[in-house]
């Protein structure tokens, strides 16, 4: 088995990461480089969801005020609506009689 470091196919990049230009359909060498870009790939679908716990994190609190604040008015426009329903139960007794 080649190291990735000795495949034509890896690169070091300027900041000195690698770069893997492998693709699992065209061109992987053998066999253990596609089971080596599967751990790739999903290291990477790992650390994309922790970064979205994190922004969830960080908004958080944000959703709680918004939650109260839309609570509250709800809560407002009920009470304002309160004398309305006062008057139709109030018709509604009334016609019964």
């Amino acid at each position: 088995m080649i190291q990735c470091k000795d495949c034509e196919l890896y690169e070091v990049g300027p900041d000195g990461k690698g770069i893997f230009k492998c693709d699992p359909f065209s061109n992987i060498k053998e066999p253990e480089c596609l089971a080596k870009w599967q751990l790739l790939r999903l290291d990477m679908l790992v650390s994309s969801y922790q970064s979205m716990l994190q922004w969830y994190s960080k908004m958080a609190p944000l959703q709680d005020k918004i939650m109260r604040y839309m609570k509250r008015e709800i809560d407002e426009m009920d009470e304002t609506e309160q004398w309305k329903l006062e008057e139709d139960e109030q018709d509604d007794n009334g016609d019964a009689l």
